[in-house]
C-alpha cells in the first residue's frame, strides 16, 4: 500500500490545481513546443527538441507523482483539532531559547511543506519534535547545526 499522504483541505485544494494546470495548460504548451521544434527538421542536433522532450517527461513525471498522491491522501480536519496538544495541522508559535526569537510555523504533512511561508514537514526535526507537545513544554531539537532548545508559546488551529 502507498503512503499515506496528509493534506490540510487548502493543501488538496491547491495539488488539484496543480495537477489541472498540468494537464491542461502546460501539456498543449510543451506539444507546441515539439511541433516547432519538429518543424526545424534534424533532430540529432535539434536542442530545442530535446529541451522541449526533457521538460515533456518532467511535468509528466509530476502529473503521476500528483495522481498517486491523491490516491492515498488523508484530509486534516483542522476544525476538529484541538489546541492542547502539537497535531499535524496546528499552528505553533515557538521560541529559540539561545537567541531569544520566537517564530510561527504550521505543522503540515511533508508534501505540503513550504518552510519559507511558515509550513514545516511533520517529517522535519523540528515539526517531528513538536508533535505532543503543549504550551510550556521546552524540548530539544537536533539539528545539521547542533542542539536547539524550542519552548511552545501558543498552540492554534
Amino acid at each position: 500500500m502507498a503512503k499515506e499522504v496528509l493534506l490540510t483541505k487548502e493543501g488538496l485544494q491547491d495539488l488539484e490545481k496543480e495537477l489541472e494546470q498540468l494537464k491542461t495548460v502546460k501539456r498543449k504548451e510543451i506539444a507546441e513546443r515539439i511541433k516547432v521544434a519538429l518543424s526545424f527538421g534534424d533532430l540529432s542536433e535539434n536542442s530545442e527538441y530535446d529541451e522541449a522532450k526533457n521538460e515533456q517527461a518532467i511535468a509528466e513525471s509530476r502529473v503521476a507523482t500528483i495522481e498517486s498522491m491523491l490516491q492515498s491522501v488523508k484530509i486534516i480536519d483542522e476544525e476538529t483539532l484541538d489546541t492542547e496538544v502539537i497535531h499535524v495541522g496546528s499552528r505553533v508559535t515557538v521560541r529559540d531559547d539561545k537567541y531569544d526569537e520566537t517564530a510561527s510555523y504550521k505543522i503540515v504533512g511533508s508534501s505540503e511543506a513550504n518552510p519559507s511561508a511558515g509550513k514545516i514537514s511533520d517529517e522535519s526535526p523540528l515539526g517531528m519534535s513538536l508533535i505532543g507537545h503543549r504550551v510550556g513544554d521546552k524540548l530539544d531539537v537536533e539539528t545539521p547545526s547542533g542542539v536547539i532548545v524550542y519552548e511552545v508559546l501558543e498552540i492554534s488551529k
